[in-house]
């Protein structure tokens, strides 16, 4: 598969052998595609996990604690709805995608049907939590680009553009750095977030206030 904006095919042979152009494939568990976009496996991942949610429904009967269920939730199928969140470049329409499949969650836990007209902020209160996936998520990455920033691999070489070839400068999607400033809410640059990472101690505490314990 390639990724790429431009729409020209590519041609690739292994031993005389051509390769098949696919617009999407599935890789360690992950779904990618040919726009290098995450929606698609996210989308893929939300379904997963709500049919892993039906298939395991008994599970939230009221009988139980309602915090035991909300640990349940996040355990059993969070994990994976959640499945390779930290490597997600998100858009607006993806934190929108989430955000109502965290919403579905609590619904189906309490059996709040949509035709009840129950508002989402009555659901929140009914169930004693605040909109917490998207934070879930910066928190996962916390956690991996401490990791990846600490050690001299091909994916830090990818992410400080050192590797072979010609980059194209372009104000659109793509600008992974910029991003993963963002996401980590650090405005100080790269360098700087850089400079945190290889200190454990200085990086969790700059993030454990907003995300939880960060490893």
């Amino acid at each position: 598969m390639k990724i790429s904006r431009q729409p020209t095919p590519v041609t690739i042979k292994i031993d005389q052998k051509e390769l098949e152009n696919v617009k999407c494939f599935k890789y360690l568990g992950s779904l990618l595609t040919d726009d290098g976009r995450c929606t698609s496996e996210i989308k893929s991942r939300i379904a997963m996990a709500k049919a892993a949610f039906s298939k395991k429904k008994n599970l939230f009967t009221r009988k139980l604690d309602l915090n035991l269920r909300k640990k349940l939730v996040k355990c059993y199928i969070w994990s994976i709805a959640l499945y390779g969140a930290e490597t997600w470049t998100l858009r607006a329409v993806d934190q929108k995608y989430l955000e109502g499949f965290e919403m579905w969650c609590w619904r189906r836990m309490e059996k709040i049907s949509w035709t009840d007209n129950v508002r989402n902020e009555e659901v929140l209160i009914r169930v004693s939590e605040q909109r917490n996936i998207l934070h879930e998520i910066r928190k996962r990455k916390a956690n991996w680009i401490g990791h990846v920033l600490c050690e001299n691999c091909l994916l830090k070489e990818v992410i400080e553009g050192k590797i072979e070839g010609r980059i194209e400068v372009t104000r659109r999607r793509g600008r992974r750095r910029k991003k993963m400033l963002v996401d980590l809410g650090d405005r100080r640059g790269y360098c700087h977030l850089k400079e945190k990472a290889l200190d454990r101690i200085k990086w969790r505490n700059c993030f454990e206030r907003d995300c939880g314990p960060v490893v």
